[in-house]
């Protein structure tokens, strides 16, 4: 039972260390946590060992759960009713169900944060065409899906912008907007202050730096 307590116990913690560099940007857009965002990025690139050490510890705790007891094994079960109530619940398999859940929901977080995000964004009218620009931002330390959807909320969220596109592989941002409402240097500030991360460069789609 220790052994299975000790598979359960260490799956959560992996699981949470899988996931850790996806909430951290979620966390920093949501709850104004700015300086948390990049915190654990350096996590990013151990996620798929997390993971794997996750299931096979999980494979692991359901192994030595549903395997047949040998006959001097429940020889020796445990008498004292008492403590067997105590614990019962901890050491079942309902208990190792719940916990592979709590581990998957972890581990799936960026493929699900996005309904996390308020849809409120400001709904922009352009009365003229030509005050609509096109921007670049590269952006330093974006590593999953997660922190996408957290930049691209902090630049919606921005009166004037039109459309916001990042790539966490690229770590690029393709933004629309109104010239005449919002400019570059406040998009620069929305990713910085309201994500957290670095923004190296701005430059407009005809290559004019700002």
């Amino acid at each position: 039972m220790e052994t299975n307590k000790f598979f359960r116990n260490s799956a959560i913690v992996t699981a949470l260390l899988a996931s850790l560099c996806c909430i951290t940007p979620v966390l920093a857009i949501l709850g104004g946590l700015s300086g948390i965002a990049s915190t654990f990025s350096f996590l990013e690139p151990l996620r798929p060992y997390f993971i794997a050490f996750t299931v096979i510890i999980l494979g692991n705790a359901f192994y030595n759960s549903y395997k047949p007891k040998k006959k001097d094994e429940i020889e020796c079960a445990c008498e004292d009713e008492e403590i067997k109530t105590k614990k019962s619940f901890i050491n079942s398999r309902t208990f190792l169900w719940i916990v592979a859940l709590v581990a998957v929901v972890l581990i799936t977080f960026p493929y699900y944060s996005q309904a996390l995000f308020p849809n409120d964004n400001n709904n922009v009218i352009v009365v003229q065409s030509n005050n609509i620009v096109k921007a670049k931002l590269e952006i330093e330390g974006m590593t999953c899906t997660s922190c996408e959807q957290s930049v691209d909320y902090a630049l919606k969220s921005e009166k004037g912008v039109l459309s916001a596109e990042s790539s966490y592989k690229t770590g690029i941002a393709y933004v629309e907007f109104d010239d005449t409402i919002v400019k570059p240097e406040q998009l620069k500030k929305a990713v910085e202050n309201k994500v957290g991360y670095k923004v190296k460069k701005i430059q407009t789609i005809n290559e004019k730096e700002n």
